[in-house]
């Protein structure tokens, strides 16, 4: 897959700020420029001309990852709402982690004559094919979160490279100078969706030639259960204590791997990276089993992706292009517009500062009774 990510011509030439900057700041900075939210230049004057009674689809891919039903659903339905005086619908549907259900569920979408469909795709090769009939449709396709490929219109995610590199860069820092002599079991995502990829390659950028990479998996659907049993392989072939580390693409397979440790007798538990912030993540790395995970700002990434999909129907060319600051390359389309949010690497020293910050969780959500002497250590408190 040749994807690169480089700014878009009509953007600034400084890239956006990123690793320690909280989604809070990254709102304010992009509020402040016009980007989120914004009517600006020759969208303004007709703005309540524009039709409000509008339809957009909603297509995510799975109920496993548990952010997709907690945060970005919600999140994009209302501001849907927002943008269109609550007289806009969003017609949503979850694949469930098929990629046969999800294009069911688009085919139906364009059947039923949608005005833009946003979607996060299962399979972002075997997606392609119904993207091409929402473009006979005449009915745009916004990517979230993976990149589809086919005629798109505009991607929303995040730098899923610097994603990898965070994750990496964390794990080395945290073997400091054993690093080079230490063994490692590395825990991709599923080979199907083009983020692994991505992830892949900023990861093994920052730990190749740093560590001993003992063992690495691809994972089947990024399922847990598939994770747990690749972990039982490199215990019983590293040894569960001559593993100094896992990096895990995300929090999820992290908490799996963790399990697998713990039963295997490992109490001194080695560093383990996450991505996504899951609750469950943040409470383990409140408590020290889990190392660090990769917060991405739900809030950002869902509006966003509501802003463009309003933008796109309304014809509002200028606050599209706004959003639209970067570009990006799908194995079949080059120069796609694309917003690409910070991420942010998510430790017990900010956790206050991200998640809690932000309003993703409060302290009270985190530090439930079996945590609350851990919150207490790291000054967590409500």
């Amino acid at each position: 897959m040749n994807l690169r990510t480089t700014p878009h011509p009509r953007a600034a030439s400084v890239r956006r700020p990123v690793l320690l900057l909280t989604a809070g700041l990254s709102a304010l900075s992009l509020t402040a420029c016009g980007v989120v939210g914004a009517v600006s230049g020759d969208d303004a004057p007709a703005s309540r001309d524009r039709s409000y009674d509008i339809t957009v689809g909603l297509l995510l891919p799975d109920k496993d990852t548990a952010r997709f039903e907690k945060f970005d659903r919600p999140l994009f339905e209302d501001r849907v709402s927002s943008l269109t005086d609550e007289q806009g619908e969003v017609v949503y549907a979850n694949a469930e982690g098929s990629k046969d259900k999800q294009g069911e569920q688009f085919r139906k979408m364009i059947a039923d004559g949608v005005d833009v469909i946003v979607v996060d795709a299962v399979d972002s090769e075997a997606v392609a094919t119904d993207v091409e009939k929402a473009k006979e449709a005449g009915i745009p396709v916004i990517a979230y979160d993976r990149l589809a490929e086919g005629p798109i219109d505009a991607y929303v995610s995040h730098d899923n490279e610097l994603v990898g590199q965070v994750q990496g860069r964390a794990l080395v820092n945290a073997l400091g100078e054993d690093a080079e002599n230490s063994k490692v079991v590395v825990m991709h995502g599923a080979p199907t969706d083009p983020n692994t990829k991505l992830f892949r390659k900023g990861a093994l950028g920052e730990l190749d030639g740093e560590v001993d990479i003992a063992k690495s998996y691809d994972t089947r659907q990024w399922l847990p259960e598939a994770a747990a049993e690749n972990m039982r392989e490199a215990v019983k072939e590293v040894g569960a204590g001559d593993i100094a580390a896992v990096y895990s693409a995300n929090d999820g397979m992290a908490g799996a791997v963790i399990e697998v440790l713990e039963e295997a007798g490992v109490t001194d538990l080695p560093p383990v990276t996450g991505q996504d912030a899951d609750l469950a993540a943040v409470r383990r790395i409140v408590a020290g089993t889990q190392y660090m995970t990769v917060y991405k700002s739900f809030l950002l990434q869902a509006t966003g992706a509501a802003d463009m999909a309003v933008a796109k129907v309304q014809e509002r060319s200028i606050q599209f292009d706004a959003l639209a600051r970067d570009v990006v390359d799908s194995p079949t389309h080059k120069d796609i517009p694309a917003m690409l949010v910070p991420v942010v690497a998510l430790t017990k020293e900010n956790i206050e500062a991200t998640v809690v910050q932000d309003g993703v969780y409060t302290v009270k959500d985190i530090c439930t009774g079996a945590y609350a002497a851990d919150c207490a250590e790291i000054g967590l408190t409500s």
